[in-house]
């Protein structure tokens, strides 16, 4: 296992091929990616996707960086953060996880993780982009005393999001 960071409960490392059945759960479920693009993924698509995420790790220059987050108790695969360049080059965040794991501070605890992260590899500041209709992940940012820019159509996804910025 590749650890990239851990919190008290959780290990965030690179994702493995294993990780297929859990990823495309979370991927295929509408309660979940109703934030992200209004639309389930299919087992076929998630394998291309993981399979491209996991390549990723080895190219020279990659801005597009995808984990898993595994609980420590029983290495249960939770959900995944990312940590991208978006088109302004600005270093943007995002988290997900299975619907079964909400509501149990996992995002609290993962969004405290990321920003240390963050500051400990000499990232100035993180964008987060939300959907003004997931009040839960909107709440836990402005908890982390991430500030709004702006309201906006996101461009690939062609959906609402509110933009909020943490200087680090």
């Amino acid at each position: 296992m590749e650890l990239i960071f851990e919190t008290k409960r959780l290990l965030v490392r690179k994702l493995k091929l294993q990780d297929l059945v859990p990823f495309h759960e979370m991927h295929g479920n509408i309660s979940v990616m109703r934030y992200v693009k209004a639309t389930v993924m299919t087992y076929e698509e998630d394998k291309k996707d993981l399979q491209d995420l996991i390549i990723k790790y080895d190219v020279a220059n990659n801005d597009f960086w995808i984990y898993a987050i595994e609980r420590k108790e029983d290495s249960e695969f939770i959900g995944t953060i990312a940590f991208v360049k978006d088109a302004a080059n600005v270093d943007e965040i995002g988290y997900r996880f299975l619907e079964k794991y909400w509501g149990k501070g996992y995002g609290n605890e993962i969004l405290k993780g990321m920003i240390s992260y963050a500051k400990k590899t000499g990232f100035k500041s993180l964008v987060a982009c939300v959907s003004p209709d997931n009040i839960a992940s909107e709440k836990m940012i402005k908890n982390a005393n991430f500030k709004f820019v702006e309201n906006y159509i996101c461009e690939d996804l062609k959906i609402p999001e509110n933009k909020y910025m943490l200087e680090l």
